[in-house]
């Protein structure tokens, strides 16, 4: 009894400690604030929630739009087994425990597993291929949240099997309720240290927080924090003290927001630029600010074929090779590759004529009408010329319809391997190179 009162006084303790964002979290669906498409009344989902009937579902969203709190809202709803797994811990033994257990479960009491796994995405694909014959058959009930694309994350034959549902960043009167609930609330939110909002507060920490509720409450809780009460114990919480909380602990960083967008470019940029330190700098920042590193990766990739392309064919291979070691090894090491495939970039001579020459030939294609293909390039035709059959490989033979038979789309530059790929085609296609005149058929 007297480890029973114990243990109930340890949980009422952390329940009391735990961060503003956790302690408000929505207890019910009449509390959950925003996604009125997802689960506002008369809602599909709200009614299969509300009568236990539950499918296997993905909710995909930006951090903060209730993904988490919403499956918990379900496990306390449901009167099925409620399991939680973490994607970034949790590995196949840990499906297959909970497996097992939900399989026993359904036999000997016919009962269901509810099955949540945060940070869905995070599974690579051989732990989702293990669930996906259980959430098939029923044995557990799938729940996977995400911040990602799922479809881009996540197995098709998995997201065949779910409903998808996208929550979106919280609109500003709901991140006010929030606020004035945070404020108020005696028992879960900060009400005990009577905190004073500052005229244009609320609305100032709703435009930084880009709808992120944990941004808010996050933020709320550092500013009444560091706020020292008046003689009345009032806490004067003001927008300067909110921007050094939000500058402190958020560096004035958003995934989906400008600064996002302005660093990338920063990086592409130096990176074109030949500027190595301007690469690894724009680079650390972004980690630092927690940017996902198969975003940068991805961007590097296309760098490397927009701005450097056949001058160094290299550095799409390393490019290449870059975005797959860093979703192997993961952080911090992947800072290391990133850095690597950045300074290859920087230091590579630069060449933007294939770029330059697919854009020209879709816009040609854009408005131009689309002339048959030249009968002697049809399969099989007897007219066509075999370059293998000829010395050196070549042949002259026209490769464009009549139209653009004088375009000339690819100029090769005479910076690093384009060099030897120009003197190639003044050796091959002379006339052309020269005055950009097709060769007669």
């Amino acid at each position: 009894m007297l480890m029973d009162l114990f243990t109930y006084a340890n949980e009422e303790q952390m329940k009391k400690s735990a961060p503003l964002a956790e302690r408000m979290r929505p207890r019910t669906l009449e509390e959950f604030l925003g996604q009125r498409e997802v689960v506002g009344p008369g809602r599909p989902l709200r009614r299969a929630i509300e009568a236990d009937v539950l499918s296997s579902i993905i909710l995909h969203g930006p951090p903060g739009t209730g993904k988490t709190t919403l499956a918990r809202i379900i496990a306390g709803a449901t009167r099925g087994h409620f399991e939680q797994l973490n994607a970034v811990t949790a590995g196949v033994a840990d499906i297959r425990r909970v497996i097992k257990e939900a399989e026993e479960r359904r036999t000997l009491y016919n009962g269901k597993t509810i099955l949540f796994i945060d940070e869905l995405h995070r599974f690579n694909k051989a732990q989702q291929d293990a669930l996906l014959p259980y959430v098939e058959n029923g044995t557990v009930i799938l729940i996977g949240a995400t911040t990602e694309n799922p479809y881009y994350e996540v197995n098709s034959p998995l997201l065949s099997r779910s409903r998808v549902f996208a929550l979106q960043q919280l609109a500003a009167e709901d991140l006010d309720q929030l606020i004035r609930r945070a404020v108020t609330d005696l028992e879960r939110g900060l009400g005990e240290l009577s905190p004073v909002l500052e005229e244009g507060v609320s609305g100032y920490l709703i435009q930084m927080a880009n709808g992120d509720a944990r941004a808010v409450l996050n933020a709320l809780e550092a500013a009444v924090a560091v706020t020292e009460p008046d003689r009345e114990g009032r806490r004067l919480v003001t927008t300067t003290i909110i921007g050094e909380v939000l500058q402190q602990s958020r560096r004035n960083y958003d995934r989906t927001g400008d600064e996002h967008y302005q660093s990338i470019s920063a990086f592409i940029k130096s990176m074109r630029g030949s500027d190595p330190d301007g690469a690894l700098y724009w680079l650390a920042r972004m980690l630092t600010a927690g940017e996902d590193i198969k975003f940068i990766a991805r961007r590097i990739v296309i760098c490397a074929a927009e701005d450097i392309g056949n001058a160094d064919p290299q550095a799409l291979v390393v490019a290449n090779a870059a975005a797959q070691a860093v979703q192997f090894v993961g952080l911090p090491e992947a800072r290391i590759i990133l850095a690597q495939a950045a300074t290859y970039l920087a230091t590579a001579p630069k060449s933007n004529a294939a770029y330059l020459g697919i854009k020209a030939a879709v816009a040609d294609l854009e408005q131009e009408r689309w002339e048959p293909v030249p009968a002697h390039l049809h399969a099989n035709s007897p007219r066509y010329l075999y370059p293998h059959d000829h010395p050196d490989c070549y042949v002259a033979q026209v490769y464009l319809p009549p139209s653009v038979q004088k375009k000339k789309y690819y100029r090769p530059t005479d910076r690093g391997y384009e060099k030897t790929i120009r003197q190639y085609l003044q050796r091959y296609q002379p006339q052309k190179h020269k005055s950009g005149k097709g060769q007669a058929e």
